[in-house]
C-alpha cells in the first residue's frame, strides 16, 4: 500500500479503510504524510481500493456526474476557515477575514463563506453579483480591481457594499463622481504597492514597485493619494490595503509591508482621515506537492499580529481592525479534479504520455506558470506505481499538460485520475478553448454529493452565438 493517512502518529493497517482521525479537524497542517499520496481532509481509501472524499466514492462520483469533475471537500473548507478565526481570536485583535472570491467563485461557495463568518472580496461585477445572489450581506462585501468599470462602481455603490479598494488616481475621480451622483458617501481603502517582492512566481507577485496594482509607496504616489482625499467629498477613506503576492510560504514579507504601510497610516491619521482598517491582503500558500513547505496559518497570523502591534505602538497609533483576504488557503487543498483516462503514447527513452478528458481548459496553471501537482488513479489507489507519466490534456496545444512527472501504475483507458489541490484558480480560470464545455462542480460532505455548478453541454457553448446574415 503506497498511501498514508494525514496524521503522522496514527496509521491504518495495510489494506484497511483509512478513516478520519477522531481527535483532530482537517486543518492547515494536517497533511504530513511522507508517502507519495497524501490524504487531505476527509479523504480515505475504501476496501475496494478507491479514493473516497467526504464519505463519497470518487469513482462513483465520476460515473454519476461525468468527468472532468471538480470535487470539493466541504468539511475541509470549513475547517480551514475556522483555523483562521481561531488564530485571530488568539491574537486579541479586532479582525475581518474576507474570502478572496477570485480563487473559486460560485453562489454555493459565497454562501458557505458567509455561513462561516467571512466577508467576501470581489474583483469584478460578476463576482460582486454572485456574492449578492448568494445572500451575502452587502456591508460584508468588498470590491477590488485595477480597472473597475463605471458599471461595476455603480453596482457597488448602489448595492451599499462595505468598502471599495481604490487602486489608482483615475479611479479616485471616477468613484467620487459616482458617489456624488448617488448622493452617498462611499467608504474606501487605498491600495498601496509597498515595494515588497514576495518570493513567488513573477505572475503572482503583486507588491513590488513594478506592478499594475496600487499606489506606489517608493515614489510617493501613495502619499499624494492620501493628501488628495480631502478634496473628494464623496469618499471616506477608512484605511489602507496592501497585497504582496500569492502562494507565500512565510510571513516575513507581510512584516516589511506592514512597517511601510504603517508610516502612511500615521500620515493619514495626522491629516484627519478616519482610518480604522489595515488590510494586509492574502496570498497564504498551500502544499501542492511534497516539496512545498508553507508555514502553518496560525504562525503566519500571529506574526502579522505581532508586526501590527509593534508598528502601531512605535507610531503611537491605536490598533486598527486587521483584515486579511485568504482564497487559495481556504479552498485550494479542498478541491480534487477527476478525469477519465483515454489514450496513451510511449516514446522509448523519451517520455510516456497519458491523455485525459480535460486539460488546460479546466486547469491552465501549469501552462501559465509551471504549477506542479500530485495525482493518483482513484480506482486503483493501492497499486504501486510502475512508471512516470506525463499527463496531457485534449486541447490542440503542445503546452496542454497537467503534470509532467506523475508516478502511476500503468494507466488504462477508463481509469479515473484524481489530481489533488485543484480547488483554487482552476474552475475560476477555466476556458472554452477548442469549444470544450466547463466541468460540473460538486460539494461532498457526510456521504452526500451536491451539484453546485451544472456541467455545461455543447449546446450551452452555442447559446449566445448568432449566425451571420447578409442581404
Amino acid at each position: 500500500m503506497r498511501t498514508q493517512t494525514q496524521e503522522q502518529e496514527w496509521t491504518a493497517p495495510a489494506g484497511a479503510p483509512q478513516a478520519q482521525h477522531p481527535s483532530r479537524a482537517p486543518a492547515e497542517d494536517a497533511t504530513r504524510a511522507a508517502g507519495e499520496i497524501r490524504l487531505r481532509g476527509t479523504m480515505r481509501i475504501g476496501p475496494e481500493g478507491h479514493l473516497w472524499i467526504g464519505g463519497c466514492d470518487t469513482v462513483d462520483l465520476a460515473r454519476r456526474f461525468g468527468t472532468p469533475l471538480f470535487v470539493y471537500d466541504e468539511a475541509l473548507i470549513r475547517a480551514q476557515i475556522r483555523a483562521f478565526h481561531e488564530a485571530f481570536r488568539e491574537t486579541g485583535l479586532a479582525y475581518e477575514i474576507a474570502y478572496a472570491a477570485k480563487a473559486f467563485c460560485t453562489v454555493a461557495m459565497c454562501q458557505l463563506a458567509a455561513e462561516e463568518g467571512l466577508a467576501v472580496d470581489a474583483v469584478s461585477g460578476g463576482e460582486l453579483l454572485t456574492a449578492l445572489r448568494a445572500g451575502v450581506e452587502p456591508r460584508r462585501i468588498h470590491l477590488h480591481g485595477n480597472n473597475k468599470s463605471q458599471a461595476e462602481l455603480e453596482l457597488a455603490v448602489r448595492s451599499g457594499i462595505g468598502y471599495i479598494i481604490v487602486d489608482n488616481f483615475v479611479e479616485l475621480e471616477m468613484l467620487d463622481a459616482v458617489a456624488r451622483d448617488a448622493g452617498v458617501t462611499v467608504d474606501v481603502l487605498l491600495r498601496v504597492a509597498p515595494g515588497v517582492e514576495a518570493h513567488t512566481h513573477e505572475y503572482i507577485s503583486t507588491g513590488q514597485q513594478d506592478s499594475k496594482f496600487g499606489f506606489d509607496w517608493e515614489n510617493g504616489q501613495a502619499r499624494e493619494a492620501i493628501r488628495r482625499l480631502g478634496a473628494h467629498l464623496g469618499l471616506r477613506c477608512i484605511g489602507l490595503h496592501s497585497h504582496i503576492g500569492s502562494q507565500i510560504f512565510d510571513a516575513a514579507g507581510f512584516v516589511t509591508a506592514i512597517e511601510r504601510v504603517t508610516e502612511l497610516y500615521a500620515e493619514g491619521v495626522a491629516l484627519g482621515l478616519p482610518f480604522r482598517v489595515l488590510n494586509v491582503g492574502g496570498g497564504f500558500g498551500i502544499r501542492y506537492t511534497a516539496e512545498d513547505d508553507p508555514e502553518p496559518i496560525r504562525r503566519q497570523i500571529h506574526t502579522i499580529a505581532d508586526a501590527v502591534r509593534s508598528a502601531f505602538s512605535a507610531s503611537g497609533l491605536p490598533l486598527p481592525e486587521v483584515a486579511v483576504e485568504p482564497g487559495r488557503s481556504i479552498v485550494g487543498e479542498a478541491g480534487t479534479t477527476l478525469y477519465t483516462v483515454g489514450t496513451h503514447k510511449v516514446i522509448p527513452g523519451v517520455r510516456n504520455y497519458v491523455s485525459v478528458d480535460g486539460g488546460m481548459t479546466d486547469n491552465p496553471r501549469l501552462a501559465l506558470y509551471g504549477a506542479r501537482y500530485e495525482a493518483a488513479l482513484a480506482n486503483r489507489v493501492n497499486e504501486a506505481p510502475d512508471g512516470v507519466w506525463a499527463v496531457a490534456g485534449k486541447c490542440c496545444e503542445s503546452g496542454d499538460m497537467l503534470i509532467w512527472d506523475a508516478s502511476l501504475p500503468d494507466p488504462r483507458p477508463g481509469d479515473v485520475l484524481a489530481v489533488f489541490c485543484t480547488g483554487a484558480y482552476n474552475y475560476s480560470m477555466a476556458s472554452h478553448y477548442n469549444r470544450n464545455p466547463n466541468p460540473a462542480v460538486v460539494f461532498v460532505r457526510d456521504g452526500e454529493a451536491t451539484v453546485v455548478v451544472e456541467r455545461e453541454t455543447w449546446e450551452d457553448l452555442l447559446r449566445l452565438d448568432r449566425p451571420l446574415r447578409r442581404g
